[in-house]
């Protein structure tokens, strides 16, 4: 038996081993791996200080390296996440009545997990806790393949987490990290139909394109985030030059950031002058369209079939409109069915635009930096979904979870 197929059927049984396990005991194991990740946080910088280093020296973009990044703030974050997610309702269990059926079948359905979650994973290390504990509260074994450029810290994240688990009798194989960086492992990994219920692979477009094209195993697609700002011709100044700036500026190589600006045409000489300031003060490079150019110094002309860039920099694209509509329109086209925003102060405006834009989170008059599991009252989150199968946005406990038909009877054979 391969690594890979040996490492599956051994999660594959641990996490039977989950299946009776209370609630009560699951949150206290969680608030022990909160705490010892803050105990071992010297360890884990020591971890990822190698990582960073060696990303420098293979010249990684500034945003890989801003996800790979630990600091004590980021560890302190993940541990609060952990905690969190203790905090929630387990939807493990959880039943819910049918109609029963006229021959007297009574009929219910319930939350059960799915079973071995897969997480493929480029430069973020934070996965490893967040999917780590999200996955053990929902009664699921997690295998955590992260690229190279995490894998020190990966480790060492889970080593702590695993130690935890033993401590109180679970087998170590409920969260279990691929000790290599092979891309024929992740290859195997894609095959384990058997033992490996769904994958979720986090990272670039073509991390996702690869294993959406090459995994045997059903994924559940986390997409670049290509997001939008727009600025309705009903909307505040003030709000809306505080959503752009914080969406735009305040950690750019997160799929949260925005990544496109519309604003109708009807407040564009009052908002833009206001926005190309605050942006220049920022350093934000423009890419505005034919009609917004002129409201910027130094702004590069950008033609339509350009729109839809995921930049994950100080960088933008700018796109007048002329109603509610085109915006929508606008969206729709490049959008990558993230997240997107709009501020106005006109209700039926914003309902028709959380109505009709396909997007898994859309927010009116905040700031796209909240499209996060932990923001949203998730704890953490495993991802964020841009697929609708059978997820879509932030997945947290309930996410992780499919339901089951029970069925009692007194007898019945069907006639």
């Amino acid at each position: 038996m391969s690594l890979i197929t040996n490492l599956s059927k051994q999660a594959a049984h641990a996490a039977r081993k989950l299946l009776t396990l209370k609630e009560e005991t699951k949150n206290y194991i969680l608030l022990e791996m909160a705490s010892s990740l803050r105990i071992e946080k010297d360890v884990i910088l020591e971890a990822n200080r190698k990582d960073i280093e060696q990303a420098r020296e293979d010249n990684l973009a500034s945003a890989m390296i801003d996800r790979l990044l630990l600091t004590d703030e980021r560890i302190e974050s993940m541990a609060a996440g952990i905690e969190k997610i203790a905090t929630l309702s387990d939807p493990v269990g959880k039943q819910r009545q049918m109609q029963d059926q006229p021959n007297g079948l009574k009929i219910n359905k319930m939350r059960v997990p799915l079973g071995v979650v897969c997480m493929i994973y480029e430069a973020r290390p934070n996965v490893t806790a967040d999917a780590g504990a999200l996955c053990f509260k929902s009664g699921n074994a997690v295998i955590l393949r992260g690229g190279k450029e995490a894998l020190n810290s990966s480790m060492a994240i889970a080593v702590v987490l695993q130690k935890v688990l033993a401590s109180f009798g679970l087998p170590e194989e409920l969260i279990t990290v691929i000790p290599h960086p092979d891309r024929s492992l992740m290859m195997e990994l894609m095959e384990q139909r058997k033992y490996i219920d769904v994958i979720i692979p986090r990272g670039g477009e073509g991390l996702i394109n690869f294993v959406t094209d090459n995994s045997k195993v059903p994924v559940i697609q986390h997409f670049k985030g290509v997001c939008h700002l727009y600025v309705d011709k009903d909307a505040d100044v003030t709000k809306a030059i505080n959503l752009l700036v914080n969406g735009k500026t305040q950690r750019t190589g997160v799929c949260n950031a925005l990544e496109g600006l519309v604003v109708h045409r009807d407040i564009a000489d009052k908002f833009l002058p206001l926005a190309a300031k605050a942006l220049s003060k920022h350093n934000v490079i423009i890419n505005a369209c034919k009609n917004s150019v002129n409201y910027f110094d130094c702004a590069k002309l950008i033609e339509d079939e350009d729109f839809g860039e995921e930049y994950l920099d100080l960088e933008i694209a700018v796109k007048l409109v002329d109603s509610l509509d085109d915006a929508i329109d606008h969206i729709d086209d490049n959008g990558s069915n993230h997240t997107e925003v709009i501020c106005t102060e006109n209700t039926e405006t914003s309902t028709i635009f959380q109505q009709c834009v396909d997007a898994s989170v859309v927010m009116v008059n905040a700031s796209s930096r909240f499209s996060d599991g932990g923001e949203l009252g998730l704890g953490a989150e495993i991802g964020i979904a841009t697929t609708k199968l059978h997820a879509y946005g932030p997945m947290g406990l309930e996410s992780l979870t499919t339901e089951k038909y029970l069925v009692t009877g007194n007898g019945h054979i069907r006639v």
